[in-house]
């Protein structure tokens, strides 16, 4: 089976913010674990839709919910390690898109991960998927479908 190979443009790059691997962010391998990554990952993204003005923790009735994530890692993350995410999005469709990430450490320039979320919309009073709000796409016009 292939391995998966997430590769991204560079323009989709479109913002960027610096977290710290904690302590209690390492596993039994002493590097940065997956559940963790994730946990920061999701951060970013946070930290990007609120640059763009978008406040999901004030969404009533409609927000967007994961529908697949995907991540190769590059390399391994320690402890105290001051990582960049940069972030941005793509593939938009009538429901969603993909919000990708690319993770390295400034210090010495290495890549430590790629990574992919999956979105759409979602209405929670009604319980399924809704179309893309016009006001959310105005705001990434970068982001039109692939191919």
């Amino acid at each position: 089976m292939p391995r998966l190979h997430l590769e991204f443009p560079e323009h989709l790059f479109c913002f960027s913010t610096l977290l710290t691997v904690r302590v209690t962010d390492i596993n039994g391998g002493r590097h940065l674990g997956n559940d963790s990554m994730i946990s920061m990952l999701s951060e970013a993204r946070a930290r990007f839709l609120y640059e763009y003005g978008i406040r999901e923790h004030e969404a009533i009735e409609v927000g967007t919910i994961v529908t697949d994530l995907a991540t190769t890692y590059k390399a391994e993350a320690r402890a105290h390690d001051r990582l960049l995410f940069e972030v941005g999005a793509t593939d938009f469709n009538n429901y969603g898109g993909d919000i990708v990430f690319r993770v390295s450490r400034p210090r010495d320039q290495t890549l430590v991960a790629m990574a992919k979320y999956g979105f759409v919309f979602f209405n929670y009073q009604r319980g399924q998927v809704v179309p893309m709000p016009d006001e959310f796409r105005q705001r990434f016009p970068h982001a039109a479908a692939a191919g």
